[in-house]
């Protein structure tokens, strides 16, 4: 604790202890928010049980003095095969919101993705200098989709995200028992202003409802066609579990895809993305990166799925639990407890490089 009692960053030695700082900080509904699932929160529990079943066979007698956890995302290089993830909102945890958590990012040489339900305009965000990707939910009005992907050109962005695993969100029961509505004061930027975030009433997330009202819940491969044709980004698919789709995607001319079950707040019951990602991997082609999103919250779990083969990984919650914590240097200290996480993770499978790492053997624990 610092000498005004509060957290300190430097306190926190692994993402865990910084999930257990936010839990304590934030008003109960906002943590509910963040860190709730769909449902029974079966598939958000599996996440890491799943997990924790892969083992990673290490090799020995090699030479790890020089190890680098370097490499490149979208072939732009990367301090760590890690962005954080698109979450939506941040300033319900930090006044700064994600200005923080997007220099945080940068700094630790990391791609930032900026959500279209982010409270901090993604002007603001690419000014910060780091490499900026931006997250689309496609709309009900397809003229105001096609004009957030010309702002996040604009912007400056690197890549874009389709989110394609989101008609409507998820049934999150610990958001519709606490009646969930936004806080004057927070919005969703990129959005037209919608009164009905921010009005509680019985049985309902005004987030939910609000927005229901947005999103298109006609996303479909004509879409993707669409999208395709009309930027000049690389494009990612977040959001695919089926590994056909996986293909399909590719043969669409995605850049990445993205396997994720959207942390457990989407379809209750879906299974953990970690579970399908070698059968991704094998049927995409070599040009088409994949990227494990859901539940990653260690440099083990980094190394878990570069060894069945993704490119790298996203990371939410812990972000924002640092965030929480203490704001920019919060967020910072995860990134970098990750990155030394990751470091060690290397090293002692007996990697120098994460390449290294794409070649290790893994076992299922039952």
């Amino acid at each position: 604790m610092t000498s005004r009692g509060e957290p300190d960053p430097a306190e926190a030695h692994c993402l865990a202890d910084f999930e257990r700082i936010a839990a304590s900080v934030l008003p109960p509904e906002v943590w509910d928010y963040l860190a709730g699932g769909s449902g029974a929160e079966t598939t958000l529990d599996a996440n890491r049980r799943a997990l924790d079943r892969v083992c990673v066979v290490p090799r020995v007698l090699r030479d790890v003095a020089g190890c680098s956890t370097a490499t490149t995302l979208l072939g732009r290089p990367v301090r760590m095969p890690v962005a954080v993830a698109p979450v939506a909102y941040q300033r319900l945890a930090h006044p700064e919101g994600e200005a923080a958590t997007a220099r945080a990012a940068a700094a630790a040489g990391v791609p930032f993705l900026v959500s279209t339900l982010s409270s901090v305009p993604v002007e603001q965000l690419t000014a910060l200098g780091g490499s900026v990707w931006f997250q689309l939910y496609w709309q009900r009005d397809p003229a105001r989709a096609r004009d957030l992907v010309r702002r996040a050109e604009d912007a400056g962005c690197e890549a874009l995200v389709l989110t394609v695993d989101v008609p409507w969100m998820g049934r999150r029961l610990r958001d519709v028992r606490n009646r969930f509505a936004l806080p004057e004061g927070v919005r969703a930027v990129h959005l037209a202003e919608g009164a009905d975030a921010h009005e509680r009433s019985a049985g309902r997330s005004a987030v939910a409802v609000h927005t229901g009202r947005a999103f298109s819940p006609s996303v479909t491969w004509s879409t993707l066609a669409e999208l395709r044709r009309g930027t000049r980004l690389p494009l990612v698919l977040k959001g695919v579990l089926d590994p056909e789709d996986a293909v399909r995607a590719a043969a669409e001319g995605v850049d990445a895809v993205v396997v994720s079950n959207h942390g457990g707040r989407q379809l209750d019951g879906a299974p953990p993305g970690v579970e399908v990602l070698a059968e991704v991997v094998r049927g995409v082609p070599d040009g088409c990166e994949v990227l494990l999103d859901s539940g990653v919250r260690s440099g083990t779990d980094v190394l878990r799925a570069l060894a069945l083969g993704a490119r790298g990984v996203l990371v939410g919650r812990p972000a924002v639990w640092g965030l929480a914590a203490a704001g920019a240097a919060g967020a910072a200290r995860v990134l970098d407890l990750l990155a030394a996480e990751l470091h060690d993770a290397l090293g002692l499978s007996g990697c120098a490089s994460v390449s290294e790492a794409r070649d290790l053997r893994t076992l299922r624990l039952p």
